[in-house]
């Protein structure tokens, strides 16, 4: 088979048969497309058969992804990014064993091993300086607000956040369900401060437009204006949550995502357990929870003098 048709009748099969998100369908669709106009231009072909891909020419990917590859807006690839790239590949090839194809094991294409994740969160100082730098006198500011009292309050990712409606969400309970990554639901609430800010935020609104946060600029109403185009877009939460930031004084940058950070640090300083919070983040593997090590590894002190024998 060709590596074009290969990547077609698999994204076919993640679309329909694995029912993966349309957004991870066009992610692998991307990176697959990537490989294949790289392996054309190294074969000088048209097209390339599937068996004859090799150890020798996925380890000569990695090296351009490594070193020659550079982003025309971001450069260099992160070693993150690359693996990316490798993920999608593997997938293809481990699909394409399923269809005994006799093709490269998808266990020899290895990812790159990568140093610990930094996060960025903020302490809870900072919180209250990036809350209290929007003005909540008009529905606007109230709207930012509550965004980013909600995140904060929830640790959702900013395109959940975006994809809310006013019916998902109950201020009298404070707890609604949420779909996240790979279609998983999961249940997070809301604290008093996001309650009381949400309802304010929903009692101003005067509209009937279904999205639990809209936007107040940009196109003007016409008859062409649907609802989903008033709904806000991900990447306006972004350039809120950095216009707040100046604002505030944090040389830091950060982006909605920070709050998440903060949302679990904030648990596990004050106690909660791992398992709990990789729960409310909607992490599908432990591991994934542990790049918080930063609040557990603050009280190993205290763990060493409570119970070493040499401080008795």
């Amino acid at each position: 088979m060709g590596l074009k048709e290969a990547i077609l009748r698999f994204l076919e099969y993640s679309e329909l048969d694995r029912n993966l998100s349309l957004k991870t369908v066009k992610m692998y669709g991307y990176y697959l497309s990537f490989f294949q106009g790289w392996a054309l231009t190294q074969k000088k072909a048209d097209d390339i058969d599937v068996e004859t891909i090799d150890d020798a020419m996925v380890r000569d990917y990695r090296l351009y992804l490594s070193h020659n590859y550079k982003n025309p807006y971001k450069g260099s690839l992160k070693r993150q990014t690359q693996n990316y790239f490798l993920v999608a590949l593997r997938s293809l090839f481990r699909y394409l064993t399923k269809q005994k194809y006799k093709v490269l094991s998808p266990d020899m294409i290895e990812l790159g091993k990568q140093r610990d994740r930094k996060i960025t969160f903020l302490q809870e100082d900072k919180l209250e300086k990036l809350f209290r730098s929007v003005d909540t006198t008009d529905e606007g500011g109230t709207r930012d607000r509550t965004i980013l009292e909600v995140l904060f309050s929830t640790g959702l990712r900013v395109s959940e956040l975006v994809g809310l409606n006013r019916e998902h969400i109950s201020t009298l309970t404070g707890e609604f369900n949420v779909i996240g990554k790979g279609g998983k639901n999961r249940v997070v609430f809301l604290t008093k401060n996001a309650k009381d800010w949400l309802q304010k935020y929903i009692s101003m609104r005067k509209d009937v437009y279904a999205p639990l946060f809209i936007r107040y600029s940009g196109p003007r109403e016409s008859e062409e204006l649907t609802i989903e185009k008033k709904r806000l877009s991900a990447r306006s939460v972004e350039r809120m949550v950095d216009k707040y930031r100046i604002k505030a004084g944090i040389l830091d940058k950060i982006g909605p995502h920070a709050l998440r950070h903060s949302f679990a640090t904030d648990l596990l300083s004050h106690g909660a357990d791992l398992r709990s919070v990789q729960a409310m983040l909607g992490h599908k593997n432990i591991a994934t929870t542990q790049i918080y090590t930063h609040v557990t590894d603050a009280g190993l002190r205290e763990v060493h003098e409570k119970f070493h024998s040499g401080n008795k």
